[in-house]
């Protein structure tokens, strides 16, 4: 078995060593043994904390041609392509024929016999894939420790990277001044005049030359605004409908970054025939970016990923017994301290803080029907306008869940912002909006942003996208002559000075139990200091950890539950309706799951009876007293 630096640094070695030796046994099935050598390699934790990351490592450090991984979303899904998934090359020295594989592979070698009939067609599938929208830092750090640093060092004493390379941070600047990437580009391309070759014949991930290396012209479709990192053409050979949009994987692969890549765009551009139009032009520029700014990665093994916390284990939980004992001995004392909190957070208000507590740690786990089950959208109304609370409100819940996004409802965005996602029919491709979300991710919604004017018809479509969200937890993408529904399970958290607009699974005034009198001083020092990250690790891992647990409800408690239902009833019919018990029984798994219980116990249901009873009341009070409020 070759050893560890060799798999990692020269995959292509093991697979080439594979299909050699499969020559003299055509039946010994070499590509399903190339899939499982590299599935049991990456079976360990410490070999997979030995493949570098694309997300971490900036890719002018890392080899060509070696073993990387990605953490992604697949953002889009590009037409099947043809290779050549077997060929014979022709050394024109001595005559000699031999077979090589080109799997893996976007460039073959020199010598090609284009006519041989040793020649084997084969087909892979294309993901437009881009890092996980809206995570946040301390994941991303979090992730960052995980890996080994030998991805920043050259894993490889015979390769030493180009030092006149741009940082991602400065592609986007490039993305971001047009004019500024033009310069940097005459310039690099006199450079290369005045030594006598200007052809694209430079390092592997410096920018090609040619017209469709123009970043200014290359969009990286990120769903949400100010994103950085690398978008990746993910190649994959076997089982691609395993695979479905807006899955979120963890990716390993064989990097690619040939410059060939972009010369062969560049000659594609120059001898497109005329007749076919300006479309296939459009195509090709999104189809075949340069490889310097969105590099190939030849897919080997994917996972599926539960979640993107990295202080959990990543395989599924059950087969991590010792860490979830210890987890779910400890989320009882967590769930006090995080409600603690919560309620210094909201102003001393320990009812709201409750109910964003459940929020957070609620989840789509079933669909009957249409009907999505355990999504738990929430709108805190009575939110002051001034001290920026909103802003100060998300940064908290940013600080503690995996994934993220804050959009102020301002008249500007909803009129302005694409929220759904629409097919592109000139450049095929799905150009992505802000609601393409990876599952799990907290879309926090500031109403309090909103002011007085009119929504145009892009603003109406992106408040019906927003309540078809809420409501039944799918986004519909716009295909031109139709819509084509994507089920979701986004937490919403809808933040507003009155009652929102938009519909909510549970609506909670606030009522403030403390007035300082700097609100602003006051929300400042509700930051938990960085020093105090175990603390901060202990929310992250409870609330993660929450939404992952299975849960059940015996037909003892069933047979409870219904009986009280009939008792409410009994007295004021009109005082409680089957929406109400849905509500009640939705709380009342949350308000389980988040003591650690995986089934709801005489205990759990009474005590989310009453919390939602006390909230009921706090409704019907504020309702009469703001009479023009529903």
């Amino acid at each position: 078995m070759p050893p560890t630096h060799d798999w990692i640094n020269d995959p292509l070695g093991v697979v080439e060593g594979m299909f050699a030796a499969s020559q003299s046994s055509p039946s010994s099935g070499w590509e399903a043994k190339v899939v499982e050598f590299f599935k049991e390699q990456l079976k360990e934790k410490e070999a997979q904390i030995l493949v570098p990351s694309l997300n971490d490592v900036p890719l002018h450090y890392l080899k060509p041609d070696s073993l990387v991984k990605f953490r992604c979303l697949v953002q889009d899904m590009f037409d099947p392509e043809f290779f050549m998934g077997v060929y014979e090359t022709v050394d024109l020295a001595t005559n000699a024929r031999t077979l090589r594989c080109g799997k893996y592979k976007d460039v073959t070698e020199s010598g090609v016999d284009v006519n041989s009939r040793s020649t084997v067609t084969a087909e892979r599938q294309t993901f437009y894939c881009v890092p996980i929208p809206g995570e946040n830092q301390w994941a991303k750090d979090g992730f960052a420790e995980t890996t080994s640093n030998q991805g920043r060092v050259v894993p490889s004493t015979s390769y030493v990277p180009s030092r006149q390379k741009r940082s991602y941070e400065e592609d986007e600047e490039m993305e971001v001044q047009p004019q500024k990437q033009k310069e940097t580009h005459a310039a690099s391309t006199g450079a290369a005049d005045t030594h006598g070759n200007g052809d694209c014949k430079r390092q592997e991930t410096e920018a090609p030359c040619g017209p469709a290396a123009s970043a200014s012209h290359l969009d990286l479709n990120f769903p949400l605004p100010g994103e950085k990192g690398p978008s990746c053409l993910v190649k994959v050979y076997e089982d691609w409908d395993r695979f479905k949009l807006n899955d979120t994987l963890q990716v390993y692969g064989i990097l690619s970054v040939s410059p060939a890549l972009s010369a062969l765009a560049d000659e594609k551009d120059l001898f497109l025939d005329p007749a076919i139009g300006l479309d296939s032009a459009a195509e090709q520029r999104v189809h075949s970016p340069p490889a310097s700014l969105v590099p190939r990665l030849h897919l080997l093994h994917a996972e599926q990923l539960e979640h993107n916390n990295p202080l959990l284990p990543g395989a599924a939980l059950q087969e991590n017994g010792a860490f979830l004992s210890s987890a779910l001995g400890e989320m009882a004392a967590v769930r006090a301290e995080l409600l603690s909190y919560f309620t210094h957070v909201l102003l001393g208000d320990a009812l709201a803080a409750e109910f964003l507590l459940l929020h957070l740690l609620s989840s789509v786990y079933s669909r009957r029907d249409v009907l999505p089950l355990g999504k738990f959208t929430l709108n805190l109304s009575g939110c002051p306008a001034a001290a920026a609370f909103t802003q100060r409100l998300y940064q908290i819940v940013q600080q503690i869940v995996p994934s993220s996004f804050y959009l102020a409802m301002s008249l500007q965005n909803l009129n302005q912002m694409r929220l759904v996602p629409r097919k592109d029919y000139v450049a095929n491709r799905l150009v992505s909006g802000a609601l393409q979300l990876a599952s799990s991710t907290s879309l926090f919604l500031d109403e309090t942003q909103l002011e007085p004017g009119q929504l145009d018809a892009t603003g109406v479509r992106n408040v019906t996208a927003l309540g078809n969200l809420i409501t039944w937890q799918k986004v519909d993408y716009d295909f031109n002559f139709h819509q084509m529904e994507f089920p979701c399970n986004i937490n919403v958290l809808i933040a507003s000075e009155g009652r929102s607009l938009l519909p909510s699974d549970c609506h909670i005034h606030l009522q403030p139990q403390v007035a300082p009198p700097h609100l602003e001083e006051y929300l400042s020092s509700i930051h938990i200091h960085p020093q105090a990250s175990s603390q901060l690790n202990k929310f992250r891992v409870f609330l993660s950890l929450a939404r992952l647990l299975e849960y059940s409800i015996s037909d003892e408690v069933t047979k409870a539950v219904e009986d009280d239902f009939v008792d409410m009833r009994k007295d004021d019919p009109q005082s409680i309706s089957a929406d109400d018990l849905h509500r009640m029984l939705v709380v009342a798994r949350l308000l389980s799951l988040s003591l650690g219980q995986t089934s709801l116990s005489r205990d759990s249901w009474l005590r989310a009876k009453h919390i939602e009873t006390l909230r009921r009341s706090r409704m019907e009070q504020h309702k009469s007293v703001n009479g023009n409020e529903p």
